[in-house]
């Protein structure tokens, strides 16, 4: 392709500042940036800049895309992004999650055994978010058509080579996808032999989803056709899709599997661009989506930080790693009870949540001769001078919010019993992230996900279905703000991230991965913020991910959730004296040798006017470049 420059992240480069090499090389450019975690959806993001579209057409190029893939996510999930506007110098953040459909009741899901919305099948599913979100994206801030940035993923729902990664999860989870006819059609396309999946490098072709896309760019088309304007278009193929026959046959596809979503439920739902949430660390300004995301526990673990020196501690120091694992676990203990969807009732406390003065009473409760294995959720309602409604509740569940803890230590034996496989597969499930940024200033980071495999399509449209129910809880001494209701979003794993710095952009970053997301960006940023690493560097270097915390994604029993206290994943390179450190403390320790991510990132260098993209080596996680 013409002017096409293609950075391969694939060779070495030595890392002075910690004791590893960097596996894939720093990636440069200065007209746009298209990282992602696809190779070949990197390129969908790079064909359209090179047509002279702008970050957003590039970034809704890489989403239809990755949707395309199946193993990270697919058409019917959900999309939250944040984007930087030069127009405005301003930071917007796009809510384009799903909701629980008509019947989704608390009632109903007991009523069939459950203690929380399954993980997989039709009962799993929130309305699709994905196709609105692209559209509103595309419609608001974009340049190009819908048959622009639709162009690539439709050429791969023709037919492309499939990866390894997407063709061996299909025929590892065979027997699940089986169950739905819709599914086996497509996914499993050698039905009766010994591999009924796609082999690696097949053609994968899938028609049914060829359709749907082609019927949505037709609606866009024949509007044109009759004098619309650009967004009128669009909005043409965004009714097709939510109130027309796409949607129809979605319904009828999800009705006939035992699925609960109505055309009403689509008609309804709508993508919503609201006010991003954001904190100060040291002159960076840092912006989460609200807290329908786990995003405001990065917020509130730098406001935690923020109390000590970090880099006097060292990076990776047995005291670092207590102390960070230690504003991390005051964090999502929070995000663990108060959390949920803001435009349902009750209202969450984010005023306190994400006060500067609460930060310093959690920071006050860190311990540094052990690991606090009882630290349950604060009160932060005095910081916005109210009153918890909810400490009888917190008090019935053992807590006590004025000391931040439980009144009994739970033994690491008595805690979440999954085998290690399977807990980390739901730790680190689906997903994949997108950034992208061009030479007139827009910059978007996008977490997009739901409908992975063994994912369950809805009829003969091509779609999966999202998985996002299963982050519901249907006990409120859980959490009150996330109780499962019909039109209400679930509180999601999902967190992209832009930090600003003298009014500018200064970093992009996103990561794939449930709640291990915003555990992996913290310590990426404090790595790029507090030890001075470059981007490449800080998305490789070593992490570190607590499983002290409820798990968002898992089976329908409470023991799949459970927290594991004092549990800490760490990586393999990890010196002997920081592990016998930690052990004193009463850590229980694992050990894996990738623990970055995978993180994609941009970081702006307004020195040389100039982008530097950092790609971590956990994955097949990709960027291009002019």
């Amino acid at each position: 392709m013409k002017n096409l420059c293609l950075f391969l992240l694939l060779s070495l480069s030595f890392s002075p500042l910690f004791a590893q090499q960097t596996q894939k090389p720093m990636l440069y450019g200065n007209n746009w940036m298209a990282i992602t975690g696809k190779p070949m959806a990197a390129t969908a993001g790079a064909i359209v800049f090179q047509q002279g579209g702008n970050a957003v057409d590039a970034a809704c190029a890489m989403l239809a895309a990755t949707c395309t893939m199946w193993d990270t996510l697919s058409w019917g999930g959900e999309t939250q992004a944040l984007i930087y506007n030069p127009k405005t110098k301003k930071v917007m953040a796009i809510n384009a999650m799903g909701i629980a459909p008509t019947g989704a009741t608390v009632a109903f899901f007991k009523a069939k055994g459950y203690n929380f919305p399954p993980e997989y099948g039709p009962l799993a599913a929130t309305t699709p978010g994905t196709p609105g979100g692209l559209i509103y994206m595309l419609s608001k801030y974009g340049s190009m058509s819908l048959k622009q940035v639709l162009a690539p993923a439709m050429h791969m729902a023709a037919g492309y080579a499939i990866e390894a990664q997407a063709a061996n999860s299909m025929e590892r989870d065979k027997e699940l996808i089986k169950t739905w006819p819709y599914s086996k059609k497509v996914l499993l396309p050698h039905l009766g032999q010994k591999r009924e999946a796609p082999e690696a490098g097949e053609v994968f072709i899938q028609k049914d989803l060829l359709s749907t896309l082609s019927k949505m760019v037709e609606a866009e088309q024949a509007a044109l056709k009759k004098g619309r304007s650009r967004q009128e278009a669009l909005m043409a193929a965004y009714d097709r899709f939510y109130k027309g026959d796409i949607g129809q046959e979605f319904v009828r596809g999800s009705k006939e599997q035992g699925g609960l979503i109505t055309m009403d439920d689509l008609a309804k739902w709508k993508p919503v661009e609201e006010e991003a949430l954001s904190t100060d660390y040291k002159g960076i300004k840092v912006y989460k989506l609200k807290q329908w995301t786990q995003g405001p526990v990065l917020l509130q673990a730098l406001n935690i930080l923020e109390n000590f020196d970090l880099k006097a501690m060292g990076y990776n120091s047995s005291k670092y790693i207590h102390t960070v694992y230690q504003a991390m676990n005051l964090s999502f203990a929070d995000r663990d009870f108060y959390y949920g969807d803001p435009n349902q009732y009750p209202a969450e406390p984010m005023e306190g949540l994400l006060s500067k003065d609460y930060a310093k009473q959690r920071a006050s409760l860190i311990r540094f001769d052990k690991n606090s294995a009882n630290i349950g959720p604060g009160d932060p309602y005095p910081y916005e001078g109210k009153k918890n409604p909810y400490l009888k509740l917190l008090k019935s569940r053992g807590f006590n919010p004025d000391t931040g803890s439980r009144n009994f230590a739970p033994k690491h034996d008595l805690g979440n019993n999954t085998p290690k496989e399977i807990y980390e597969d739901r730790l680190w499930r689906g997903t994949t992230s997108i950034e992208a940024a061009d030479k007139a200033g827009w910059v978007v980071s996008v977490t997009p996900s739901g409908g992975w495999l063994p994912a369950c399509i809805a009829g003969n449209t091509g779609i999966g279905m999202s998985q996002r129910m299963q982050s519901f809880v249907l006990d409120s001494t859980l959490n009150p703000f996330n109780v499962v209701a019909p039109g209400k979003r679930p509180r999601v794993t999902l967190s992209p991230s832009l930090f600003l710095k003298d009014g500018k952009p200064f970093i992009s970053a996103a990561v794939q991965g449930g709640d291990t997301q915003d555990q992996n960006l913290l310590q990426f940023f404090l790595n790029m913020a507090e030890f001075n690493m470059n981007v490449q560097k800080a998305t490789e270097a070593p992490n570190f991910n607590t499983n002290q915390l409820w798990l968002s994604l898992g089976g329908s029993k409470t023991s799949d959730r459970e927290p594991k206290p004092g549990q800490i994943l760490l990586n393999a390179n990890t010196k002997e004296e920081v592990r016998d450190e930690l052990k004193k403390m009463g850590y229980v320790l694992s050990f894996s040798e990738r623990t970055s991510g995978p993180i994609n990132a941009i970081y702006f260098d307004w020195k040389h006017n100039s982008f530097q993209g950092g790609s971590s080596n956990h994955g097949e996680d990709y960027g291009i470049a002019w």
